[in-house]
């Protein structure tokens, strides 16, 4: 079971709105030098989204060394990892990859969970190529904050998001600079500053995830609905609660196990 760091600050309810109150009206730049100066084991989770480029130009600008946890999935486009290397190349932040735990290639994951994992169990997938390895990285680099793209304007789960949040169980500090902008914002920003972003937001993309549930969106439509379309989800795991996401992910792979050993034991014998 993995262990969690306590972060440097500890807020209580209160604490933690009069903190928000204060952040809500803060420019993301302003936001991003608060955040550097209050905690220490720091790190920017991005997936090369176009808020998390936007965040990590930001804090190229300002001077500040954030180190990345880019969590691979092994069934991103193409375009996003070149993405991360165009990205990292010209931001030159230290870039943490952390993939399926056991696998380092997506024909590696398939020999070990099977075809289409995503259509046949989601959440043993999202388990397994989300929330499994951010913990294993926030375990390894003894991590106590992380900053990601999350925005109000997404919707679904991130209608109420607050500019910084804690996680219960864990106490991770969850900061989103960007709670308060709107995907047009965010791409204006990117073309004035002149930031790399994925090519497939040219193509009709806007939230870019793995390749076998991602769309490219109509106009007007909102940012995420090209994620995982004729499904009520929408969030990977990524952001849900750990502790019931692993519960059920447990609990699935029991059901498997118990299933397999009826199997067995009523096979015909050869």
């Amino acid at each position: 079971m993995p262990s969690f760091a306590s972060p440097v600050l500890q807020f209580d309810e209160s604490q933690l709105k009069h903190i928000n109150d204060k952040l809500d009206s803060m420019t993301p730049q302003q936001i991003l030098d608060w955040v550097s100066v209050t905690f220490s084991g720091l790190y920017q989770e991005t997936a090369f989204g176009p808020s998390g480029n936007a965040i990590t130009d930001m804090l190229s600008a300002q001077g500040n060394t954030v180190p990345v946890i880019f969590v691979d999935t092994l069934h991103h486009f193409d375009e996003t990892l070149e993405l991360a290397r165009r990205s990292q190349q010209k931001y030159n932040f230290k870039l943490h990859v952390f993939k399926p735990e056991g696998c380092d290639t997506r024909d590696q994951f398939t020999a070990k969970h099977g075809d289409e994992l995503w259509k046949n169990d989601d959440v043993v997938y999202d388990y397994s190529v989300k929330v499994e390895p951010a913990r294993r990285a926030y375990e390894t680099l003894n991590v106590q904050a992380v900053i990601t793209g999350r925005r109000k304007s997404q919707k679904g789960d991130r209608a109420s998001l607050q500019v910084v949040e804690i996680e219960k169980g864990t106490g991770l500090v969850k900061i989103n600079p960007l709670a308060n902008w709107s995907f047009q914002q965010v791409w204006t920003y990117l073309r004035a500053n002149e930031v790399p972003y994925n090519d497939l937001l040219d193509k009709g993309y806007k939230s870019i995830g793995d390749f076998h549930s991602t769309l490219p969106v109509k106009e007007g439509a909102d940012e995420r609905s090209g994620r995982w379309q004729g499904s009520e989800k929408t969030e990977c795991g990524l952001h849900k609660d750990y502790f019931a996401m692993r519960a059920a992910f447990a609990a699935r792979k029991k059901k498997e196990q118990q299933e397999s050993a009826v199997a067995t034991l009523t096979s015909p014998v050869a």
